[in-house]
């Protein structure tokens, strides 16, 4: 941007454009029912594809707009927290196994929580509540300690950033940024390879919200690393990224800020406590699927048919906030934007997410097939 516009301009293009995107994906969501952990599930229990494949399009398209970004200039992915040279590999590995498991037990992870909620969903509401807290919990409070001294201790300095192709270039023989390429186009031909194999069994609603969802990513991406960038702020004469919680170009990512949105609604007159793009765009989502439930005529209360309900949803909420912030993000952050910018570490959350993931859904089974199985005295009255 111009070096002639205020600081406090810029932070607002920020955060007015993190809350556009944020309703942008929250009406997708509603409306496609775009959601990991449904991707997961849909292909683990019934395999079916869509859901899934609407995932890997989100990351295809994601990844060829980083690449396009990196190339005009418009970010600089070395400061985003995916490409970070330290690979906290056991918290990546432990917090996605963690965080998988339980956004099964919690029926969707905090993007597709706020999603519910907004459709009138109590029990992802709650979810979100629990997450907040466990997330400020992890962060700073009686949590951090468990996260830092027993898993962000074991990590590896790589020395270079964390992205495949920083990694991958030596062993090409290739630069960094034409491995970046070649991984970005392989990802988007595998994916179109795979969803015209699957074509007649596809949703393409569903596919074609993927495609938005890679979309968004990109304008997020170009809004935190270029619209709000500032190659010399007027007060501390260093670059900044302006209106983000973590002062570094953001993508999609959900965990932190229900954090950072609990923080801001018991210390609204703090002013270290400010709105920030992740802030912005959780509000934003939650918004979106209000109007597109009222809109589509889906909008339904529903609440907790039993104790046991309200119980595994608030162990979901407390493994997804403490796995979200462990593993460096949740089930968008690492599972979108990190794979879209090609880190390492999200890659290793992400298969501890689908671990985490499939492990409760055989554990779900099989107390399901305890549950239906009669009873020696039942076997003989029948």
């Amino acid at each position: 941007m111009s070096p002639d516009v205020a600081p406090q301009t810029l932070t607002s293009y920020v955060l007015w454009g993190g809350l556009l995107l944020g309703l942008g994906l929250g009406v997708v969501g509603q409306s496609t029912r775009f959601c990991v952990r449904g991707a997961i599930a849909d292909w683990v229990e019934s395999r079916k594809p869509s859901r899934l494949l609407a995932w890997l399009v989100a990351i295809a398209v994601g990844a060829v707009c980083v690449q396009l970004l990196v190339a005009t200039g418009s970010l600089d992915a070395t400061r985003t927290l995916a490409w970070a040279p330290r690979l906290p590999w056991a918290s990546y590995l432990v917090g996605g196994l963690l965080f998988g498991y339980g956004m099964i037990l919690a029926g969707g992870c905090p993007q597709r929580s706020l999603v519910k909620a907004g459709s009138g969903n109590m029990k992802s509401a709650v979810t979100l509540i629990v997450i907040a807290v466990v997330v400020l919990m992890t962060l700073r409070g009686m949590l951090a300690n468990v996260r830092v001294s027993w898993l962000d201790r074991w990590a590896i300095e790589l020395g270079t950033p964390q992205d495949l192709g920083s990694l991958l270039s030596p062993l090409l023989s290739l630069s960094a940024t034409s491995t970046r390429w070649l991984l970005a186009l392989l990802v988007l031909g595998a994916v179109g390879v795979l969803a015209w194999r699957l074509r007649r069994s596809l949703d393409g609603r569903m596919v074609a919200g993927g495609a938005v969802v890679g979309l968004l990513l990109g304008a997020a991406l170009y809004l935190t690393g270029q619209v709000g960038f500032m190659a010399e702020h007027p007060e501390t004469l260093e670059p900044a990224w302006l209106g983000t919680q973590s002062r570094r170009p953001e993508g999609l990512s959900f965990a932190a800020p229900m954090g950072h949105l609990l923080d801001l609604a018991t210390l609204w007159t703090d002013r270290n406590t400010v709105l920030s793009f992740g802030v912005a765009l959780v509000l934003g989502v939650l918004g979106g699927a209000i109007a597109s439930a009222r809109l589509r005529g889906e909008f339904r209360w529903e609440t907790f048919s039993s104790p046991r309900e309200l119980g595994e949803h608030a162990a979901g909420g407390l493994l997804m906030g403490f796995g979200g912030i462990t593993a460096l993000g949740c089930s968008v952050g690492n599972g979108v934007t990190g794979l879209a910018l090609l880190s390492a570490g999200s890659v290793l959350a992400v298969l501890g997410i689908v671990a985490g993931a499939r492990l409760a859904l055989w554990v779900r089974d099989r107390r399901g097939a305890r549950v239906d199985r009669p009873s020696p005295a039942g076997a003989a009255a029948a």
